[in-house]
């Protein structure tokens, strides 16, 4: 399972992705250009004491991520307010892609259209968004414990 980051806009965001995806074990994808300066240093910064335990895959552009060879397997899911089903009622495989968008305007059209499906996470009426780490650590958590619910190496701390 891998988590997709589309164009991210505030480096912190960033290094939480890191760290959720270093404790769940998950692959990361950062398709670029970012808001921010990417350096090396800016990740390790960024992903403070979780760098060493995730290696995040660069790809320049979403036509080059979409070429990639991250991309050939499994579904694209998108998640989205805008998404047809929401976390609860969709299922999950191991190799799913979880794709978010830039904080501050999602995915454009073309690439809302590419996702295989397009999920939402439940929240209250009056709220408007959750933080795009908040939704991926949620989405993440949900989709790994359909997709193994036995053999996981994952486990609570004590």
């Amino acid at each position: 399972m891998r988590l997709v980051f589309f164009q991210p806009d505030i480096p912190q965001n960033l290094g939480a992705a890191m760290r959720v995806a270093a404790c769940f074990g998950a692959g990361l994808d950062i398709v670029e250009p970012c808001a921010f300066p990417l350096t090396d240093r800016k990740i390790r910064q960024a992903a403070m004491d979780y760098g060493a335990s995730i290696s995040p895959v660069r790809h320049g552009s979403w036509r080059i991520y979409t070429e990639s060879e991250q991309a050939r397997s499994g579904r694209l899911v998108l998640f989205t307010t805008r998404g047809a089903d929401t976390l609860w009622e969709s299922e999950f495989r191991p190799d799913d892609r979880l794709l978010f968008g830039r904080e501050s305007a999602g995915v454009p059209e073309d690439v809302h259209n590419q996702a295989d499906i397009r999920i939402k996470i439940p929240i209250r009426a009056e709220t408007r968004s959750l933080n795009v780490v908040v939704s991926a650590g949620i989405a993440l958590a949900e989709a790994q414990r359909q997709a193994f619910q036995t053999g996981s190496d994952l486990h609570f701390p004590t």
